[in-house]
């Protein structure tokens, strides 16, 4: 009996033997790999969608923003607006390339500015107006910063809300003003974007904030009440030459069109060289007017900038250069998105 309980001892002390031990080991290394590989997919279809979910998240702010101040902007015959138009259109068009890429003497991005009746920060205001009270009616002002790559606004787009006061309320504080008087002529920082911040302050204001700190490019065109998307507000057609007396009564809505880069991918181009950055600004071209008249005209049409940007875009993605052969790193040009909203201003007919 005690002979039969050792074998049976002996029995199990037995352990894997080497061809169980192998397979085991297989099975293990074959399952480590599967997951392996399960996370680095999931890794990969993640990191792409974190750079769009930055990209999403900052245009939509910066369109959202744009929307209210479009809204309640001051739409009468009797106030100045800086708005773009053709090259011989004095004082304003800044940016304004006509569908080509960045010419010399000219800025990269569109500019705007005018007068809404959304609250803005009456800084120096007199009393009761003191400089953290809210106005009820502002210059608004929207630009990507070209000033130079020492200000950290740089190749960021801008908003200015300064806070005005409606005539009459003081004698001593800027009101908000009528023609002939310009936007230009009392706040030159709206309508200029140079490397100029000295005494005469032409391109420097405190009113100015960074909005779209990884919007890069701004561009934007006139949807007319004939149909047309122009680069110019006003209908030739209807024998305007310029917006004297009708203001923007030829004008149904205003089309904005921006690129914005994720955060990670800009920290990208400025480790090589923040110039980097404007290389690629210079090959985005400017809009061109979409006549919309059919046959001998396709090429023009709402919706071509965007996809002329993301042609230019997906091509130094592959490539890793822009036209001027300079080098852009190619993941940073991955995580650029671009993104357009309409606005309408619903404006009264010109007549």
């Amino acid at each position: 009996m005690n002979n039969q309980y050792s074998n049976a001892a002996r029995r199990t002390d037995f352990g894997f033997t080497l061809v169980e031990m192998l397979i085991s080991t297989a099975v293990l290394a074959l399952l480590i790999l599967i997951v392996t590989q399960v996370i680095n997919t999931a890794a990969t279809t993640v990191r792409p969608a974190n750079k769009h979910i930055d990209t999403d998240t900052q245009a939509r702010v910066v369109l959202d923003r744009m929307a209210l101040d479009f809204a309640q902007m001051l739409k009468r015959i009797d106030v100045d607006y800086y708005l773009k138009g053709p090259p011989n259109y004095t004082g304003h068009g800044n940016g304004h390339a006509w569908g080509k890429k960045l010419q010399a003497g000219q800025l990269g991005d569109d500019q705007i500015a005018f007068f809404t009746q959304v609250s803005g920060y009456s800084a120096g205001a007199p009393t009761p107006y003191p400089a953290t009270s809210q106005s009820s009616v502002s210059l608004v002002a929207y630009r990507i910063n070209q000033s130079s790559s020492t200000n950290r606004a740089w190749l960021r787009l801008e908003r200015m809300g300064k806070g005005l006061l409606w005539n009459g309320v003081s004698n001593s504080y800027t009101p908000l003003v009528f023609l002939p008087v310009t936007i230009g002529s009392l706040w030159p920082a709206a309508v200029n974007n140079n490397t100029n911040c000295g005494g005469n302050n032409t391109s420097c204001d405190p009113a100015y904030e960074i909005i779209g700190p990884d919007v890069f490019r701004f561009e934007y065109y006139y949807l007319l009440k004939n149909g047309r998307a122009t680069g110019q507000p006003w209908n030739t057609d209807a024998g305007h030459t310029s917006m004297a007396g009708i203001g923007l009564g030829d004008v149904e809505a205003i089309g904005v069109v921006i690129a914005v880069i994720d955060p990670a991918g800009r920290a990208l181009v400025d480790a090589v060289s923040p110039d980097r950055m404007f290389d690629l600004i210079s090959d985005l071209a400017d809009f061109q007017s979409a006549p919309g008249r059919g046959f001998g005209n396709q090429q023009k049409y709402v919706g071509g900038l965007e996809s002329a940007w993301e042609t230019t875009v997906a091509t130094v993605a592959s490539t890793g250069y822009t036209s001027s052969g300079t080098y852009f790193p190619p993941e940073a040009a991955k995580g650029i998105k671009i993104y357009s909203r309409t606005f309408d201003l619903k404006t009264l007919p010109a007549f």
